[in-house]
């Protein structure tokens, strides 16, 4: 019985939730480790991520035989470049653009509530069912409306500390890309032979998992963003560069991403002329349909190999455990969970085939 599959597995979730509740139970033991661990957290998946943005640049120096001490310089030269130049160039004119947009906030409310009262004055003449849903709805926009502004500080507060907490990121990206080729050997050091073997293919599979997607995620976004800028220009939509890199952030987020970006562009739309509310609807169809069909395939292809299904189901489960933050390393982190098990599965499918073969060799030998 212990020697079936399902048993291992169903004693190994077993004891898996027995350590999970007893380390709930006693988590104050471990709060200075937790606090530590919250306080990296962010740094670390930053400085994770631009190190993926980052590592194919290094690459490429490297191969050109310029030392790891060049390549650092030049890639924290360049970003430097890259960050003075968006403060200086594009900076100002992001500045300009949000700072009309708040002084405009309280015209562009107005303006809104008297195409959302409008629109209530006709529900009379709708069904039941969808006046409930209009009152729930109003009622949920309501709270929620309350609940942000009585949390305004708590918010600030936060913002400043994640401030603080971004110093970090420099350091954690200049000690990966340092050190990043020595980090799967000392991973695997403890362990010799086909377990070693292991490690260092699972290691290898995760990085190139999370590879995949940074680097191709961020290829598209960034692409996506400029189409929609020049979209947004032609046309002569208010605040074009705040909403194009409003739809190149939430880009970084797979299915979700494009609702998401489209939202505040209609409502300045409807806001600055009715007729803009079509021209952002074209601009942001046929930049979705260059994206799924034309950029997406080429760079990202189907590297990570995930249902659409899935990608759906798990962001909608992150959003209701862990909220925006979450959404964006669901799809990533499932990747990973997904590569480990595939690997954990094809070297247990390794073992029982070699211990098949011996079987087999073994009246052969006698």
């Amino acid at each position: 019985m212990l020697n079936k599959v399902w048993v291992r597995v169903a004693i190994g979730l077993l004891l898996a939730f027995l350590l999970i509740k007893y380390f709930l139970e006693i988590n104050h033991i471990f709060y200075p480790i937790i606090v530590i661990v919250n306080s990296i957290a962010l740094p670390l998946l930053l400085g994770g991520f631009l190190y993926y943005v980052t590592v194919p640049l290094q690459t490429f120096l490297e191969k050109r035989r310029v030392p790891r001490w060049g390549s650092l310089i030049i890639i924290i030269f360049l970003l430097l470049l890259i960050v003075t130049s968006f403060v200086s160039i594009v900076g100002p004119i992001l500045v300009g653009q949000v700072n009309s947009f708040i002084d405009n906030l309280p015209q562009i409310q107005h303006d809104f509530e008297a195409y959302i009262s409008y629109a209530l004055d006709q529900r009379e003449k709708l069904p039941a069912g969808v006046k409930d849903s209009i009152n729930n709805g109003i009622q949920k926009i309501n709270t929620y409306t309350g609940a942000l502004l009585s949390n305004a500080v708590v918010y600030i507060t936060k913002f400043i500390s994640t401030l603080f907490l971004l110093i970090l990121v420099p350091f954690f990206l200049i000690y990966m890309l340092k050190d990043h080729d020595r980090f799967i050997p000392f991973i695997a050091s403890p362990f010799s032979g086909s377990r070693k073997k292991f490690v260092v293919d699972l290691f290898k599979d995760i990085d190139k998992t999370l590879k995949s997607y940074i680097q191709g995620q961020v290829t598209v976004s960034a692409i996506l963003g400029s189409l929609l800028l020049i979209g947004y220009l032609i046309i002569g939509l208010d605040y074009a560069l705040v909403l194009a890199l409003w739809g190149m952030v939430t880009n970084l987020i797979p299915f979700l991403g494009p609702y998401l970006a489209i939202i505040p562009a209609l409502v300045i739309a409807l806001i600055q002329d009715p007729i803009m509310v079509v021209y952002v609807g074209i601009i942001m169809f046929v930049a979705q349909q260059l994206e799924g069909n034309v950029i997406t395939p080429n760079i990202m292809g189907k590297s990570l190999n995930i249902h659409p299904l899935t990608v759906i189901t798990v962001i909608l489960a992150a959003g209701n455990l862990g909220g925006f933050f979450a959404i964006l390393i669901a799809v990533p982190t499932y990747a990973v969970l997904k590569t480990i098990v595939t690997n954990f599965y094809k070297h247990r499918q390794d073992i029982q085939l070699q211990a098949q073969k011996v079987v087999k060799d073994q009246p052969k030998s006698e």
